[in-house]
C-alpha cells in the first residue's frame, strides 16, 4: 500500500512540475515575443524620424513634387497611427511603397543624389531598414516558437488553461534604398 501511495504522490508531483515548467516556458515565450515586438517599434520610430528630414531635402531639390511629399506625410501619419499587427503591417508596405515613389523621383536629380546631407539620410534609413528587417525576423520567430508551444500537445493543454493567444506574425515588404537597386554597368 505504501508503495502505491508513493507512486501515485510521485506520479501527481511529476503532473503539477511539468504544468509549472510548461506554464513559465509559455510565459517566457509571450514575453521573448513582446519583447521582440519592443525592438521593432524602436526603428519603426526611428524610420518615422527620419522620414520628414529626408522629405524637406528633396524638397529642395524638387518643390514641384508636392502631391508625392503629401504621399510620403500620409502614409507616415498612418503607419504611426495603426492598431492591430495587420493595420501595422498593411500602414508599414504602404510607407515602403511611397518611399519607393520619393526614391524614383530622386534619380531625376544628379545634385540631390550627390547632397551629403541626402546621402548621409539615405544611409541612416538604408541602416534603419536593415535594422526593421532583422527585428521583424527575431519577432517572428519568437513568435512561431509561441504559437508552436501554444498548439502542439501537451502544452496546449496549459495554453487553454491559462488563455494564452497565438501571435500575428509580422510581414512587411523589404524596406527600399537605391543602394539596393542593381547596379547599371555601361562600356
Amino acid at each position: 500500500m505504501r508503495i502505491i501511495a508513493i507512486a501515485i504522490g510521485l506520479f501527481i508531483l511529476g503532473i503539477i512540475v511539468w504544468i509549472i515548467s510548461t506554464y513559465n516556458r509559455l510565459v517566457t515565450l509571450r514575453n521573448r515575443a513582446k519583447e521582440a515586438w519592443a525592438d521593432i517599434e524602436v526603428q519603426l520610430k526611428r524610420r518615422y524620424n527620419l522620414i520628414p528630414n529626408l522629405v524637406e531635402t528633396v524638397k529642395g531639390y524638387a518643390s514641384h513634387e508636392r502631391e508625392l511629399f503629401e504621399k510620403v506625410t500620409e502614409a507616415r501619419s498612418k503607419a504611426i497611427t495603426a492598431g492591430t499587427m495587420k493595420e501595422k503591417a498593411e500602414a508599414e508596405n504602404a510607407l515602403t511603397s511611397t518611399l519607393k515613389s520619393l526614391f524614383a523621383v530622386v534619380e531625376n536629380y544628379p545634385n540631390l543624389q550627390a547632397s551629403k546631407n541626402f546621402l548621409e539620410l539615405q544611409e541612416e534609413l538604408r541602416d534603419t531598414e536593415d535594422k526593421i528587417q532583422a527585428a521583424r525576423r527575431f519577432y517572428n520567430t519568437n513568435v512561431r516558437d509561441l504559437n508552436i508551444k501554444i498548439e502542439t500537445f501537451p502544452s496546449n493543454i496549459i495554453a487553454r488553461w491559462f488563455k494564452f493567444k497565438k501571435m500575428e506574425f509580422f510581414e512587411i515588404e523589404e524596406g527600399y534604398s537605391v543602394a539596393r537597386q542593381p547596379v547599371k554597368v555601361k562600356f
